[in-house]
């Protein structure tokens, strides 16, 4: 049976926390990768970054509808969602877009099981762990090499 281990990546290509947006737009370009796991200052796994969520950075802003009354203001939605769409097209690190949800597995991870779970979050990267260590990361070209012998 394949394990993570078997057909991971062991040479992984990251970014830091601190990356700022257009350093990641030309990284992003220049490897020809899609996702990157974001290291935070001491080394350790703190985030995924990908090309949606640097996309999603870039996209139109909703302004919500308000309507006033006398002196107040009343939002008529989520004034948290605004004021997140705001942070969301005003960032300028990989911090402040990356996902802070990191699905991960470990080395002994079987190949079907990570098929599962690619398919049922729905991401394109695995990183693997081994405690709070960055082994190697399982990408969806890994397991399409696996399946193909």
């Amino acid at each position: 049976m394949l394990t993570a281990k078997d057909v991971m990546t062991r040479e992984v290509q990251t970014v830091s926390s601190t990356t700022e947006i257009s350093e990641l737009a030309r990284r992003f370009v220049e490897t020809g990768l899609g996702t990157f796991p974001v290291l935070d200052a001491d080394g350790k796994i703190c985030g995924i970054v990908s090309e949606s969520d640097l996309l999603r950075q870039q996209a139109p802003i909703h302004i919500p509808r308000v309507t006033a009354l006398f002196d107040w203001v009343f939002y008529l939605e989520s004034e948290k969602k605004f004021q997140q769409e705001v942070q969301r097209i005003t960032a300028r690190t990989v911090g402040e877009i990356c996902s802070r949800e990191i699905v991960s597995c470990a080395p002994d991870t079987s190949v079907a099981e990570l098929a599962g779970l690619m398919t049922s979050k729905k991401i394109h990267l695995v990183p693997v762990l081994e405690g709070e260590q960055l082994l190697g990361v399982v990408a969806r070209v890994d397991l399409l090499r696996a399946f193909g012998g």
